[in-house]
């Protein structure tokens, strides 16, 4: 799969194995082309991701170094217990501003967005956010896979989440999506 900068994706997959088909490949070929590579996992645990992926590669030093930077997703998107689009804003911000200040070109993020399901508190914020996110992928040279399952998630929210995503990947295959609203238009729509 070719990413480019600015470059914000839905992926909808069955199970956890179907998932690992694509975040896998996502993060190695990140870090074999350099990239910083940051991951956010809900239903797995960080060293699950870390395992997968140290099967084919060496990771220690991408590990060590914090290239390779896989967390959970009460440590982010759920911090302190409750989700906030500002909050999430300014930690991608964090996170991905640095690693340009670091000297990183590219910048491949990852988030698997069941923990929108857990009835925190916020949750409901979250298609207001995938819009939001389409206003801040051009700040950096970056690109944001957002991972759905679609045994977890109702097709309204699915739905809705075609409407705030440029790009679906979809049984594997990289898609430009007709389905996509500029954020302006989208959000004005749900006031």
């Amino acid at each position: 799969m070719h990413v480019t900068a600015g470059d914000h994706l839905c992926v909808f997959y069955r199970g956890l194995a179907e998932r690992d088909e694509i975040l896998i490949p996502y993060l190695r070929q990140g870090l074999l082309n350099g990239d910083k590579c940051l991951c956010v996992v809900d239903t797995t645990e960080p060293e699950a991701v870390l395992a997968a992926l140290a099967s084919d590669i060496d990771i220690t030093a991408s590990v060590a170094d914090r290239t390779l930077d896989v967390r959970r997703s009460a440590d982010t998107y759920l911090r302190g217990g409750a989700f906030s689009t500002e909050a999430m804003l300014e930690f991608w911000d964090e996170a991905i501003g640095g690693a340009c200040a670091q000297g990183y070109a590219f910048t491949r993020a990852v988030g698997e967005m069941t923990w929108s399901l857990s009835g925190q508190p916020g949750v409901d914020e979250l298609i207001a956010y995938e819009a939001e996110l389409n206003r801040f992928l051009p700040r950096y040279p970056q690109a944001i896979l957002c991972l759905y399952d679609l045994e977890r998630f109702s097709g309204e929210v699915l739905m809705d989440v075609l409407k705030t995503h440029p790009k679906v990947i979809l049984g594997g295959m990289l898609l430009s999506n007709p389905y996509y609203i500029d954020p302006d238009e989208f959000l004005a729509g749900r006031r």
